[in-house]
C-alpha cells in the first residue's frame, strides 16, 4: 500500500480520543463524564486530547478538572482561535494511541458508536461516521434547510473531489495513526472544510477508508454558521482541487 511514513513508532496507548472544542465551558462536563465511562469500561489503553481552540471561557480549566476521572487526561492549547480542522490536526500530531478518534465536543454521535469505527479499522486505514448511510439512526435531526444544504454540499465534493463518501461532514472519524500521519502532515485546511481534505489526501496516498453508518442527534448549540462557514467551506473543496493541481499534496517515493 502506498502512502505510508517509513517513520515508525511505538504506540503508547492503544487509542487515543480527540475532542476539538471551541467556548465549550457548558457542554463539555458531560461530554467528559460520558468519555470517562467509556474509557473505564473499554478494554483497552485509552488517552483523551481535548483540544482548546482559543476558547474565550473557562473551557480548559473544565477540562482539566476531570484528570481525576480519565487518567491520561491532556489539555491542549491553541493559543488562539484556528478552527477544528486546526485542532484535530493538532491533536493527531500529539496522539500516542495505535487508533485515533476524533469527535465533536457535544458528542452528537455516542461515544460508544466508536466501536464500530474501531471494528473497521482491523481492514481499514480510516473509518467515519456517516448520517447518511441509515437516517434511521439519526434520533433527533437538523432543521430541512440544514439537511439539504448537506446533501447539496456532499454532491459538490463527489463531483469536484471525485469521493465517493455520502457523508464527508460527521465529526465521528478514526484513524490508524502511523499510516494516516501523512495526511494530517499535509491537511492545509483549517476550519470546517477540512474533512473533504483528509479523505483526498487519504485516497491520494493509498489508504483505505470505509463509511460507517452510527447514530447521531443534531445538536442546537452548533458552532456552524450556515451562511458565513457553508461559503467558506464550499471555497474549500475548490481550495482542494486548486493545491493538488499545483502539486502541493506530494506523494512519498
Amino acid at each position: 500500500m502506498t502512502g505510508r511514513s517509513s517513520k515508525s513508532e511505538t504506540s503508547a496507548f492503544q487509542l487515543s480520543i480527540i475532542v476539538p472544542s471551541f467556548n465549550e465551558e457548558v457542554r463539555l462536563p458531560a461530554s467528559l463524564q460520558l468519555i470517562a465511562a467509556y474509557v473505564s469500561s473499554a478494554n483497552r489503553s485509552t488517552e483523551v486530547l481535548v483540544v482548546d481552540d482559543g476558547s474565550k471561557d473557562r473551557t480548559a480549566e473544565v477540562a482539566a478538572s476531570f484528570a481525576d476521572r480519565i487518567p491520561n487526561l491532556r489539555v491542549l492549547r491553541n493559543g488562539e482561535n484556528r478552527g477544528k480542522g486546526y485542532s484535530v490536526r493538532h491533536g493527531m500530531q500529539e496522539a500516542r494511541g495505535e487508533y485515533v478518534l476524533f469527535s465533536d465536543a457535544d458528542l452528537s454521535a455516542p461515544i460508544e458508536e466508536a466501536d464500530k469505527l474501531l471494528s473497521a479499522l482491523r481492514q481499514y486505514d480510516i473509518a467515519i461516521g456517516s448520517r447518511a448511510l441509515d437516517r434511521d439512526l439519526i434520533e433527533v435531526h437538523e432543521s430541512l434547510f440544514r439537511e439539504f444544504a448537506g446533501i447539496i454540499f456532499n454532491r459538490i465534493v463527489r463531483i469536484v473531489l471525485w469521493l465517493p463518501f455520502v457523508d464527508t461532514q460527521c465529526g465521528f472519524k478514526a484513524f490508524r495513526r502511523e499510516p494516516c500521519r501523512i495526511i494530517f502532515e499535509q491537511q492545509r485546511i483549517e476550519r470546517f472544510g477540512f474533512d473533504p481534505e483528509l479523505l483526498y489526501l487519504a485516497r491520494h496516498h493509498g489508504l483505505k477508508a470505509t463509511e460507517i453508518p452510527v447514530r447521531w442527534s443534531h445538536s442546537p448549540a452548533t458552532k456552524i454558521n450556515m451562511m458565513r462557514d457553508s461559503i467558506q467551506m464550499f471555497i474549500d473543496v475548490f481550495t482542494i482541487r486548486w493545491n493538488s493541481l499545483l502539486g502541493r499534496y506530494r506523494r512519498h517515493k
